[in-house]
């Protein structure tokens, strides 16, 4: 990337072959999932065939060996075609991603190749209904007993959870010892894990064509060696891995606002009224244009914050969570505002904008709130 944020033809490459995935193989199918409430893991494979399940880990561990930079472009345009879908890659990658860049040897060979073909599914298991965002308060404990650990506990608003039976693994964050952060390690629990169970299938706003359920432990049985890092690392690989999933996040909100906003375009340019199109109006310009450049602010933060995080550059934690932060409310007003553009049609569901708005909705909740991310900013000024 150029010092004016030209992309090189590489990741311009990248970005098209995204960005025709999304048009070809979601944008068609995106409402019939989301009403349906679908999970679509036969696509979620064609997407990994295209190494867009494994965008982090390393070449040697079988991923595409990407950057930070070129995984928000990727999500961006996956997200337009449909949120909801990208914003579940974007979960497994960050699994996926964790476990390359904490797991053994034994570990990374075990699952990583699985992963990479999401022929195995993940989800990542740190939210409690007590610790949503206190996660340093987490309950879940882990207790070592001979060559395993055994787990108590529930974990809540899990994306992904029980779609993949046996064939799904939970990243997980349990206590095992003293409270606070560093009393917390990592493990991967297999999907067939012995005391392993699912809550209901949670009712949602939006964010319909992924499944969310409560992941729940009963005397878990985890064998010793699905311990990721050491014991008491747990809250600091969680943290590691929340970093790049911010950005993924901010990402998906941006494809979605700027599917909202080319809805806008088309239909404005279509529509008439008092004998005129609707795009020939000068107060609708002008809400045009603020949405425009709210679009191109956000990427171009989202760029910088990105990569900060590639260069490993010491302020990277904050221009992550004020990336977040600024890029997920600024998708969701633009994705309100393209609703409010629609009048009565935009409510309607055949025209997709509301599905955005309800989709983009909960980017402000998930990855640490936005206003914990105005802790984690408020932090980083005042220490």
């Amino acid at each position: 990337m150029s010092s004016y944020f030209e992309l090189s033809a590489e990741q311009q490459a990248i970005r098209e072959l995204a960005r025709d995935f999304g048009r070809d193989r979601l944008a068609p199918f995106a409402l019939d999932w989301d009403r349906e409430h679908v999970f679509p893991t036969d696509t979620l494979r064609e997407a990994a065939a295209l190494g867009m399940a494994a965008i982090f880990v390393r070449e040697a561990s079988g991923g595409a060996g990407l950057t930070r930079f070129d995984g928000v472009l990727i999500f961006e345009a996956l997200a337009m075609g449909c949120p909801t879908i990208a914003a579940y890659l974007s979960i497994h990658n960050m699994c996926a991603g964790l476990i390359d860049a904490f797991g053994t040897e034994r570990q990374i060979d075990a699952w990583l190749p699985r992963l990479a073909t999401m022929e195995v599914l993940s989800s990542y298991c740190l939210t409690e209904s007590g610790s949503g965002s206190d996660a340093a308060a987490l309950r879940t404990h882990a207790k070592r007993s001979g060559d395993h650990y055994v787990l108590n506990g529930a974990k809540q608003f899990i994306s992904g959870a029980g779609a993949g039976g046996a064939d799904h693994l939970y990243v997980v964050m349990a206590r095992t010892g003293d409270p606070g952060p560093q009393g917390i390690s990592a493990f991967v629990v297999e999907g067939g894990a012995q005391g392993l169970s699912f809550g209901a299938l949670e009712r949602k706003m939006g964010w319909n064509a992924q499944p969310t359920r409560a992941v729940i432990f009963d005397d878990c049985r985890v064998p010793a060696e699905n311990l990721i890092g050491r014991e008491g690392d747990g809250f600091k690989i969680a943290m590691a891995a929340l970093d790049g999933g911010r950005l993924n996040i901010a990402a998906c909100s941006l494809g979605g606002a700027q599917s909202a906003f080319d809805h806008s375009l088309r239909y404005m340019a279509s529509r008439k009224a008092f004998g005129r199109a609707l795009d020939e109006f000068q107060a609708l310009q002008f809400r045009l244009a603020d949405m425009a450049t709210q679009l191109e602010v956000s990427r171009t933060f989202l760029w910088r914050a990105t990569a900060a995080l590639d260069a490993k550059a010491p302020g990277a934690t904050t221009l992550c969570a004020m990336a977040k932060r600024v890029v997920t409310d600024a998708g969701f007003t633009v994705a309100n505002e393209a609703l409010q553009l629609h009048g009565g049609y935009g409510y309607l569901s055949e025209y997709g904008v509301e599905k955005i708005v309800r989709d983009l909705r909960v980017h402000q909740i998930l990855e640490g709130t936005n206003e914990i991310m105005r802790v984690i900013i408020a932090r980083s000024l005042l220490k």
